[in-house]
């Protein structure tokens, strides 16, 4: 990897580990998402603390810093590689965020961000997916998986075989995989459904350290 590219690599990761359901709950005076539900820093555990506008604030950040890292490296001149590069980055970025020693979350939020700015068609197509599997089922996590499955296919359909796809795939790869958990609750039938909160009930706002 040259200078360029792990430059291009290194800003897409800062961008994607940016921990906004930490910041937008210690801003709302809210219990830390890593105390409460799945423990997770995504906006599906922040909605179980009750807290819908923070839940929404979360989402937005987290696609917001995967689709602004993409859009940045696109006005300084990156080709479709380094594009690729950066959204992957910006994905890692949000999983293992070093601000948070690396426990991060899924990246099903930051992934849609990187998605839209990639290619917005790409990007729809998965984000329809994602919303109708969540809206039928009522489990963002069943959402999230299909999402996954679907979009190395979108990425072959709007943007060829290429390094986007490759990126893609592996995103999608991994946010299967950080879903596994999620997959045996499915199995079991013990995962929550969007909206049930999940140990939020116990969690007690305290100020965050």
């Amino acid at each position: 990897m040259d200078m360029e590219a792990l430059l291009y690599a290194l800003g897409g990761y800062l961008a994607g580990s940016i921990p906004f359901a930490v910041i937008v709950s210690r801003a709302l005076a809210l219990p830390d998402p890593r105390t409460y539900g799945s423990k997770n820093i995504g906006a599906t555990n922040v909605l179980r603390s009750g807290h819908r506008i923070a839940a929404l604030a979360t989402l937005i950040g987290d696609a917001a810093k995967g689709w602004a890292a993409v859009l940045v490296a696109r006005e300084l001149g990156a080709a479709d590689e380094m594009l690729a590069l950066v959204g992957l980055a910006a994905f890692l970025g949000h999983v293992f965020p070093v601000w948070l020693r690396f426990r991060g979350g899924k990246g099903v939020a930051t992934a849609a961000g990187v998605l839209i700015a990639l290619d917005w068609r790409m990007g729809l197509a998965v984000i329809v997916v994602w919303l109708t599997v969540a809206a039928v089922s009522r489990y963002s996590s069943l959402g999230a998986i299909g999402a996954a499955l679907f979009a190395p296919f979108a990425a072959w359909v709007f943007a060829g075989a290429g390094p986007v796809l490759v990126a893609v795939a592996a995103m999608s790869v991994l946010l299967i995989a950080r879903h596994r958990a999620n997959i045996v609750k499915l199995a079991r039938g013990e995962e929550s459904r969007i909206g049930e909160k999940k140990d939020a009930a116990e969690a007690k706002p305290e100020a965050l350290s």
